[in-house]
């Protein structure tokens, strides 16, 4: 257990040094980035394992090309729309 501090301010203890901390977020982080990784990866396998045994789009296109076109057009449309409304703007506005 700490000594307790004598005079209380801004500063942190001596004894500690800022190397110790820092460490400890770096690999707190990297712990977390490398949990994201891996589970977006399970994921992704997951979801292409699934679409490869489904045969969705084989069934769509057979009964409703034209409704399946249709729909896949307007998706890209509002793909489109939305990457240029998330578009980065200067100060006045313009692109």
């Amino acid at each position: 257990m700490r000594e307790p501090l004598e005079i209380a301010g801004f500063r942190p203890p001596i004894d500690d040094g800022p190397g110790r901390a820092r460490r400890a977020a770096a690999f707190a982080a990297l712990a977390a980035t490398a949990g994201l990784a891996a589970s977006t990866l399970v994921a992704a396998v997951a979801l292409t394992i699934d679409v490869a045994r489904a045969h969705a789009p084989e069934s769509v296109v057979d009964n409703e090309g034209g409704l399946f076109g249709l729909a896949l057009l307007l998706g890209l449309l509002f793909l489109a729309m939305t990457g240029l409304s998330l578009a980065p703007r200067d100060k006045h506005g313009e692109r």
